[in-house]
């Protein structure tokens, strides 16, 4: 499974609402392009505060009806597995900001497999790898992602790889089960990181000043071991949308205002 290399830039914002509202607006005209050159479109989804900041305001934006959905597939990067009713899932929160108000067809909404399927973790770990297969691309064992977005915790963790954990390192699966996370939910799935790094653009997206050190380290070239968010990138382009409190250690060289 390959891996590629891009030079990050950072783009800021005044605060979590105007980044959402910016990172949706983005979003949006790329997906109106695609759709009038009738391009077909993969996007990986992220969980988090942020994240679904960014699919409600794309959900609120008129223009989502120029976009034809039915060239758009969705996927996540990862997902707490928990009931589909739970708070805490990633489905459910994409779903009530963006999916819901949306005409994409139900066969393009690729959700990852929950309890209420009557499957274990390690079994939908492997029946999310078979459907990412199914949509094959480009000689690899999944789709070829335009978009990956990425939420970055305090820790530094990306989708549900976590920091010194043995899933970091593995690139000979897609798609991986997640015990003992050590964030809350402890069970979880998650996308490895040669998928994640495969897409067209990651953009990873940050708010708030307790993320202010990871995104330090991830642009100081910290280990990935140590910190997932600094092996993260895309094969064209790999941005980072923050706002003020997020960026306070951001080399102004980084900093890209014209993107």
């Amino acid at each position: 499974m390959a891996e590629f290399g891009t030079e990050k830039r950072v783009v800021i914002s005044p605060d979590a609402p105007s980044l959402a509202a910016a990172v949706a607006r983005r979003f949006l005209d790329r997906l109106i392009k695609r759709s009038e050159a009738g391009k077909t479109t993969h996007i990986a989804l992220t969980g988090g505060a942020i994240g679904t900041e960014v699919l409600s305001a794309a959900g609120a934006d008129p223009r989502r009806t120029h976009v034809d959905w039915t060239r758009v597939h969705f996927w996540w990067g990862d997902e707490r597995f928990v009931p589909r009713s739970d708070p805490d899932r990633n489905e459910r929160g994409a779903r009530h900001a963006l999916l819901d108000r949306i005409e994409v067809p139900s066969e393009n909404v690729h959700a990852m497999a929950s309890p209420d399927d009557g499957i274990s973790l390690d079994d939908a770990a492997l029946s999310y790898a078979d459907e990412l297969a199914r949509y094959a691309d480009d000689g690899q064992e999944w789709p070829r992602f335009y978009i990956c977005f990425l939420g970055v915790g305090s820790d530094g963790h990306i989708a549900s790889l976590f920091p010194d954990r043995g899933e970091i390192q593995v690139t000979d699966r897609t798609v991986l089960p997640v015990r003992e996370a050590p964030k809350p939910p402890a069970d979880r799935l998650t996308l490895t990181r040669p998928v994640l790094n495969s897409a067209r653009c990651v953009w990873m997206v940050l708010s708030g000043d307790d993320k202010a050190a990871a995104l330090g380290l991830a642009l100081a070239g910290a280990s990935y071991d140590s910190v997932p968010a600094a092996g993260a990138k895309g094969v064209k382009r790999t941005v980072l949308f923050v706002d003020e409190d997020a960026a306070k250690q951001v080399p102004a060289e980084l900093i890209d205002r014209d993107f």
